[in-house]
């Protein structure tokens, strides 16, 4: 019994001396091991909570309900509101340069943009076209009679230069020759005053600017100048706006 117990006591101490001499160096990489795993596993876990984050939509950052502000000097400007009417300084009332008519054609509404110069509505000019095409007429007559008196005048020189004739025949033809000339002259220039009595059917805008009334229709009688105006443009290069200020904020 004794030998059996000294055999088990050189036993253990055997294991406590091989325990002793490889102990600290299996603790040591079994520790590294751990922690290496445990490392692992975190960066897992950091992963793995980045893709949850990115698929859970039910978690929304709540807005900061306190932010903080340096305050600093500076300027405080206080506006009021006021409502103004804006006014133009420049409005034309389109008129006729006629006597007026009746509108064949309007080529405007409110609201467009014309410019000095364009057709904006056209009035009745047939007699004005009757006037000016008989008108034409005489003065083709009258060129007609000039060109024969003309022609009598240069025959009557001609004899007149071969001692053929009486002075009084020559005087007499250069005369009918320029009154047939006078003729001509008063006809083209009362062509041109019924070309001009036509273009008076034509009312143009005389301003640049926006068309702010249209009161006229086709078929409607365009005023002449004196009456109520029914083309009403206004210039907006030149505006104006006028506005009721309180009592209070008048000396400001």
């Amino acid at each position: 019994m004794q030998t059996n117990i000294m055999k088990y006591t050189l036993t253990i101490g055997a294991l406590f001396l091989l325990a002793a001499c490889q102990g600290p160096k299996d603790n040591a990489a079994l520790l590294k091991d751990k922690k290496d795993q445990l490392e692992k596993l975190k960066g897992q876990e950091d992963k793995l909570q980045a893709e949850i984050n990115k698929l859970d939509t039910s978690k929304v950052e709540k807005p900061k309900l306190v932010t903080l502000a340096t305050i600093v000097p500076q300027t405080f400007t206080h506006f009021i509101n006021l409502q103004g009417k804006v006014e133009s300084e420049n409005i034309s009332y389109i008129t006729p340069r006629g006597n007026g008519g009746q509108v064949k054609g309007l080529f405007i509404k409110r609201g467009d943009r014309v410019h000095k110069g364009q057709l904006l509505l056209k009035l009745d000019d047939a007699v004005a076209r009757q006037n000016l095409a008989t008108q034409q007429q005489q003065v083709e007559t009258a060129k007609t009679q000039l060109a024969y008196l003309q022609n009598i005048y240069q025959k009557q020189k001609n004899l007149w230069d071969q001692n053929i004739g009486t002075e009084v025949q020559l005087i007499t033809a250069k005369n009918n020759m320029e009154t047939a000339q006078n003729q001509v002259k008063t006809t083209e220039e009362q062509t041109q005053l019924l070309k001009d009595q036509l273009d008076f059917t034509n009312v143009y805008s005389d301003v640049d600017g926006v068309v702010d009334q249209v009161n006229v229709r086709i078929g409607e009688v365009f005023p002449a100048a004196g009456q109520s105006p029914q083309v009403v443009i206004v210039n907006t290069s030149n505006l104006k706006i006028t506005a009721s200020v309180p009592e209070n904020y008048l000396g400001r």
